[in-house]
């Protein structure tokens, strides 16, 4: 039987309970524990693949499709978890699955309301992610603040959940603020009154981790103690951080919030592993020297929107490499009006274009792809920045001035990216590629070098494709195919054939690499960086 951690926040959102919830996971998986992750998001939206990045951050797709919240992103890079669609539940798939019961004659005539009906389904979730992994702790992150009109049924879920579970079951740890004021004096009314609320909606917390700029002195956790109903070794803090996010496991490690949890969980006093990130934080200290990757994209979405991106960058620069980082984030449209891009990519050892959709920025992109190409600079494209290389080899080295994309430019003589369908003289659907799906890697090409295998299995998310019509013009002017679907033979990679190091992939090669354990291509990608700058 499960045992269960929920995660609240309050004052305010961006506090960062992704990054905490995913540290305390990662402590109780050091401790030999096996782990569940559940992210539970208050909008009515069925899953995030509609939402706009700006405004909710990436879209992380799991390996069975599921295209959800960049939090299960962080828990994938925290953890050994391999989150599926089933952990990330959103109010919408709740009411979804309601209202098909209910139209199914499943309630026996009875008005379907919030309580029982939509609490009881939300239950029947959480418990399902422990069941079906056979975990021993599953950690769940309830989305939104308290006092959220949204999260209303998820604290209610939750109350009702910690009751039945029943003490030593499932506990609470509440995320809140304690804001440094003009002076430099904190603050702990906030949360107080963030705690108050809580209590409103029935749940008195377990333990209080109190996010603020630096750690709270023992009279201040006292005071929070006291008027938080909570025993003083109940109240850590979750401070700013200096160079990395994966500080954190080590920082809640050194305070003993997994030691906490595990005794309140009665799970007894166990051994926590920590070393993978002492390691990982020890290599982040000793980088000497640092390579610099001008990254391109839209300019609202140079944050969180490539998170994965700017992570798997991270992970094989310090893990694999063992040197620094330095991202030099690019706005495309801004490329769009200069007379010489030159300036923007001055010191620069490669250039990555992540994933982006829609037209704005697209001249600016395009003109970067042939910068890298011109000037031999190591580049890596994902998603459309693969696609992009096959239009500016057609524009530039092909002379059809028209070639583009049918997702931007419906009648045109040189479709030479479309959907599947418009390529088979079918109606045009745009189903969407999703999960993880085999690619087949041709020998002697950089992408063999770098996976050394010839059969892999990579994230999708895309609609849009190369024509295999225009393949043998592609490769007449020095872009090949270096990998392939294996099950339709769509293409999945190319390269540039006189270039030291020029990959474009159609898959999203971002959503599995972790710290540890860096994604090979990143690998690759840093390693030809490094070779540019020496």
């Amino acid at each position: 039987m499960s045992k269960y951690v929920l995660v609240t926040s309050g004052v305010c959102s961006s506090l960062g309970k992704g990054v905490a919830t995913a540290s305390i996971g990662s402590l109780l998986e050091c401790s030999g524990l096996k782990i569940a992750m559940v992210k539970c998001d208050p909008y009515i939206n069925i899953d995030a693949g509609t939402i706009s990045p700006y405004q909710h951050g990436e879209v992380y797709v799991t390996e069975d499709g599921a295209e959800t919240d960049a939090d299960l992103g962080t828990y994938a890079r925290f953890t050994n978890v391999n989150v599926s669609e089933g952990d990330c539940v959103t109010i919408g798939k709740v009411y979804e699955t309601v209202i098909r019961n209910e139209r199914a004659g499943r309630y026996n005539g009875r008005a379907v309301q919030v309580i029982p009906h939509i609490t009881d389904e939300i239950k029947r979730r959480i418990v399902q992610a422990g069941t079906k992994t056979g975990a021993d702790v599953v950690i769940v992150e309830i989305g939104g603040t308290v006092g959220d009109i949204e999260s209303i049924p998820f604290l209610e879920a939750a109350r009702q959940f910690s009751h039945e579970q029943g003490k030593g079951n499932c506990i609470t740890v509440h995320l809140t603020l304690v804001p440094t004021i003009i002076g430099g004096e904190l603050k702990t009314k906030p949360t107080q009154h963030s705690v108050k609320q809580l209590q409103e909606c029935g749940i008195q917390p377990d333990i209080l981790l109190c996010r603020c700029e630096r750690a709270i002195e023992d009279e201040m956790r006292k005071k929070i103690a006291l008027f938080c109903n909570v025993s003083l070794g109940s109240v850590f803090t979750s401070v700013d951080i200096d160079a990395s996010i994966y500080e954190l496991p080590v920082l809640f490690y050194e305070q003993g919030i997994a030691t906490a949890i595990l005794e309140k969980l009665g799970m007894g006093d166990r051994h926590i592993a920590v070393k993978p990130w002492t390691d990982f934080l020890a290599k982040l200290q000793k980088t000497k020297k640092s390579v610099t990757v001008a990254m391109v994209g839209k300019k609202d979405y140079l944050d969180d929107c490539y998170k994965s991106v700017q992570e798997s960058l991270f992970h094989a620069a310090v893990t694999t490499h063992g040197i620094g980082l330095r991202l030099h984030k690019i706005d495309a449209e801004s490329l769009e009006s200069c007379m010489d891009i030159a300036p923007h990519f001055q010191d620069v050892d490669a250039i990555i274009i992540p994933g982006n959709y829609g037209q704005r920025g697209f001249l600016g992109l395009l003109a970067t792809v042939r910068y890298a190409r011109e000037h031999q600079i190591p580049y890596l494209g994902i998603d459309l920045g693969m696609q992009l290389m096959a239009i500016e080899t057609a524009r530039s080295l092909l002379g059809w001035e028209d070639a583009d994309s049918t997702e931007f430019m419906q009648h045109t003589q040189h479709a030479v990216i479309s959907l599947p369908e418009e390529q088979s003289g079918a109606a045009a659907a745009g189903v969407v590629k999703l999960g993880a799906l085999p690619v087949a890697i041709m020998k002697e090409t950089n992408m063999y070098a770098a996976y050394r295998t010839e059969a892999v299995r990579e994230r999708h998310r895309s609609k849009y494709t190369f024509d295999r019509r225009y393949m043998d013009d592609m490769a007449a002017h020095g872009l090949v195919v270096a990998a392939t679907a294996a099950d339709d033979n769509q293409v999945e990679a190319f390269e540039w054939r006189q270039h030291p190091w020029g990959i474009g992939v159609q898959f999203h090669p971002e959503f599995v690499s972790r710290p540890t354990t860096p994604h090979p291509l990143f690998n690759a990608f840093i390693g030809a960086a490094l070779t540019r700058k020496k």
